[in-house]
């Protein structure tokens, strides 16, 4: 006969001992080897997160093996944050999960777990260490509301419209689905409030670019750029990453009254480094220096006592601007407008008028040109009405520039001797009789100093 004896769990257990290499698994009661089930269960409680392995998947709920003596239940409104979820599309079968326990047996004796919970729980964690630190989080957007976005953190967090990007979004729906990057502006536990913002990241990224690019440009390279923004005093050139400025005095040769008559707002520009100023990170650029230099012209092909045909530009009170090449004028004393004695040159000529000029002057080396009329023979000028300058036209001698041209320019005005006699009063460093002053009396520019490279119009 044979007999079979029965181990007592209640009295054995204390007799049990591990069997050797067994890590746990085995014991060993009077001498019998038996499974150690008590060590297959893991010890947790609720509100722990635990790990488990997918092993059925339900249209409203997941079964999972987490170790313990049944399968935990994750409910289809437990799997994510996300509203009405498929779980085969939160969930595969054997993928490992993390899970909060929330009730360890409920009315069914079931053990209930959530995945979202625990998701939430270390997304928590994530989102407090970023915000402490400022590194940027990532999520996907999954829903667009009125006055922003939804990104999925395991959190939900809340990105203002305002934040998403440097420029206004006009259509949010553009963003949904995508992965970004935003920094945690706000944060609230009690709440469960997060709220982020996109456009902080996007600035540290564009700082970083702005200081690469700064790296690479030196003055006097010649690069390419997009007009960003057109304003009264220049042109915003978009340099890969940053706005260099276009002076309006820069754009041309010829003069220019507003940016907007020679660029626009997306035009593709070679543009030529003037100056950087790496501390404020600003870029002061050049168009006119990518293009030919009308005055190389002027001391390639004429030379003093040439007789050329041009047109009146401007008349002051000290004489008239001619200009003889696109972009480059002249000025006109006005002892040298007639023969005789002119009291204002507006008796004599008119802006717009075509007119024979001589030159007297050409001074290369500070581009400026000394014209005369009254020396071109043969050339007849009506004698006009005074009619009232339009503003601006003509000035006072106080604001006659400098002429800067040598004592024998108006050696034949003897016969003129009160047109001398004004040039005399004039003091040597109030006259300027050049091509480049183009405005004697023009008003000093806005200083694009003060102004924002970043200034962009609304979108």
């Amino acid at each position: 006969m044979s007999s079979t004896t029965t181990l007592n769990p209640a009295t054995d257990q204390a007799n049990a001992k591990i069997v050797e290499g067994s890590n746990g698994l085995l014991l060993e009661i009077d001498g019998q080897i038996v499974p150690n089930y008590d060590a297959t269960v893991h010890p947790f409680q609720e509100g722990d997160v635990v790990t488990g392995q997918v092993v059925r998947i339900d249209n409203d709920e997941v079964l999972v093996d987490i170790g313990y003596k049944s399968e935990g239940v994750i409910p289809s409104s437990e799997l994510s944050i996300r509203k009405s979820v498929d779980p085969s599309e939160e969930v595969s079968l054997g993928e490992e999960v993390d899970a909060l326990v929330l009730t360890k047996e409920d009315q069914d004796g079931r053990l209930i777990l959530s995945k979202k919970r625990a998701r939430f729980e270390k997304a928590w964690r994530r989102i407090e260490a970023a915000a402490e630190s400022g590194e940027p989080v990532e999520g996907a957007v999954i829903e667009v509301v009125k006055g922003g976005l939804i990104i999925d953190l395991g959190v939900r967090g809340f990105l203002p419209a305002s934040l998403v990007d440097i420029r206004r979004v006009p259509n949010l729906d553009e963003y949904m689905g995508q992965a970004i990057e935003c920094k945690v502006i706000e944060l609230n536990r009690s709440r469960n409030n997060v709220v982020l913002s996109r456009r902080a990241v996007l600035e540290e990224q564009r700082k970083e670019d702005r200081e690469r690019i700064l790296d690479r440009l030196q003055p006097g390279q010649v690069v390419e750029g997009t007009i960003s923004n057109i304003v009264d005093f220049g042109a915003f050139v978009d340099l890969d990453g940053i706005d260099g400025l276009i002076h309006i005095s820069e754009l041309s040769w010829s003069h220019v009254n507003h940016p907007s008559e020679i660029l626009s707002i997306g035009d593709k520009v070679t543009v030529k480094v003037l100056d950087i100023d790496r501390q404020r990170q600003r870029i002061s650029l050049g168009l006119k220096q990518t293009q030919e230099d009308p005055w190389q012209r002027v001391v390639d092909t004429y030379n003093v006592g040439d007789e050329l045909e041009g047109t009146v530009t401007k008349v002051v009170t000290f004489g008239a601007f001619v200009e003889i090449l696109d972009g480059v004028e002249g000025l006109v004393h006005i002892s040298e407008l007639a023969q005789h004695h002119v009291e204002n040159p507006r008796e004599i000529i008119q802006p717009g008028d075509p007119v024979r000029v001589k030159i007297l002057e050409i001074d290369s080396e500070r581009r400026r040109l000394s014209l005369s009329i009254k020396r071109v023979e043969g050339q007849v000028l009506p004698v006009r009405p005074i009619t009232a300058p339009a503003d601006g036209d003509a000035g006072d001698l106080d604001d006659m520039p400098e002429l800067g041209l040598s004592e024998d320019v108006f050696a034949g005005a003897d016969e003129a001797p009160a047109a001398e006699a004004s040039v005399e009063e004039a003091p040597a460093d109030e006259a300027d009789g050049s091509a480049e002053a183009l405005e004697p009396a023009e008003e000093p520019a806005e200083d694009p100093a003060d102004e924002s490279s970043d200034a962009e119009p609304d979108a």
